[in-house]
């Protein structure tokens, strides 16, 4: 998971007296790891299923052919994203069952080292999905606006501006000696810890506030689209609308449901430090160890529709097999049932005609 308090167990503990160790004397590490297994496994299906190609259908909307491509490679890059970070996540729980331990002892430099690039390389990759997710509903702004996109800037801000935000805050926790819990005055504790959060935090709560307004003017801009398009409003547009609106909460509902618990802990961090209440804290961090990785399996189900006529999901073994037949035999299209599944494109839904806008979502 991408937190900024574990990150901190990767410093030496010259002693048994500061927070962390007090709070870890009550934390079952075993436990903790096997839960970021479960869950990190079942975020590399998620990723790797939303990876697979397409085989993409020609639509004679202009609508649906233009926001499909353009979606499916934000999604994409995302699905990348969260790959690389869950495979992080299944690294660093497996090594530390078997090899390391969460807080390395006093002249543990090698538990050191590795604690240090591991949190780093799944802090970064986690920041880089929450750009992307911020990116997919600009977009969609844009798409609406029939706008080009503008992918070399999202390619350069969802992959620099993690970096930085990565490398400035960790940079300030563990350089030079990693030895962060053993600042001079609380001052140089809050300077050299809260960065940290900040870099962490800054970015989850832009998304959690950004993406609802993006995506609420964009189905205005969508309500504006189909009635001047129809002329009319009636209650078929309204269903519409009213499946737009649903899509777009669930894909706002499953970030807030994996990001809050970090949000929630680094508040209570913050606030109650000198009280904390330990159990509390420990059972927001398993909550966090399962629903960060699950982030992955959940953009694969909020980003689709299962429905048939869209695109199909071109399994690489059936490919190289050579067992795709042709579409003109009845008999082929139910062999290709088989070896493939269907689904809608991005946030759009299979609907029937309404007054000349068909199948726009």
């Amino acid at each position: 998971m991408a937190d900024p308090t574990i990150q901190t167990f990767c410093c030496h503990h010259a002693n048994g007296t500061d927070m962390a160790v007090t709070i870890m004397e009550e934390f079952n590490t075993d436990a903790y790891n096997a839960v970021c297994l479960f869950s990190s496994c079942l975020g590399i299906l998620g990723a790797v299923y939303q990876i697979l190609p397409r085989q993409e259908f020609a639509n004679k909307h202009r609508w649906l052919s233009f926001s499909a491509a353009r979606g499916r490679k934000i999604i994409v890059w995302l699905a990348v994203a969260d790959l690389l970070a869950s495979l992080g996540v299944f690294t660093r729980s497996t090594i530390w069952i078997n090899y390391k331990n969460i807080m390395p002892a006093v002249e543990d430099d090698s538990s050191v080292v590795f604690c240090a690039i591991s949190s780093a390389l799944i802090q970064y990759f986690y920041t880089v999905t929450w750009i992307w997710t911020l990116i997919y509903a600009i977009d969609m702004r844009l798409i609406l606006s029939e706008k080009a996109s503008k992918t070399l800037y999202y390619h350069l801000v969802a992959w620099i501006l993690p970096a930085v935000l990565t490398t400035v805050g960790l940079s300030l926790l563990y350089l030079p000696d990693a030895n962060c819990h053993t600042a001079s005055s609380l001052n140089s504790a809050v300077l050299r810890i809260l960065p940290n959060y900040i870099a962490t935090y800054v970015p989850i709560a832009t998304v959690m506030i950004a993406n609802p307004c993006l995506y609420r003017h964009s189905t205005k801009d969508m309500e504006q689209i189909i009635t001047s398009a129809s002329g009319q409003f009636t209650s078929r547009e309204r269903e519409i609308l009213d499946a737009i609106k649903v899509k777009f909460s669930v894909i706002n509902f499953v970030f807030y449901l994996c990001w809050v618990p970090n949000l929630l802990n680094g508040i209570l961090l913050w606030t109650l430090w000198f009280h904390l209440p330990a159990e509390w804290i420990i059972a927001i961090w398993y909550i966090m160890a399962l629903m960060n990785p699950l982030q992955a399996l959940f953009n694969c189900m909020v980003y689709r529709r299962w429905r048939n006529g869209s695109e199909k999901i071109i399994l690489p073994w059936r490919k190289v097999e050579g067992s795709f037949p042709t579409a003109r035999s009845p008999q082929s299209r139910e062999s290709l049932t088989s070896s493939v599944r269907e689904e809608i494109l991005p946030l759009l839904q299979t609907a029937q005609s309404v007054n000349g806008y068909r199948n726009y979502w």
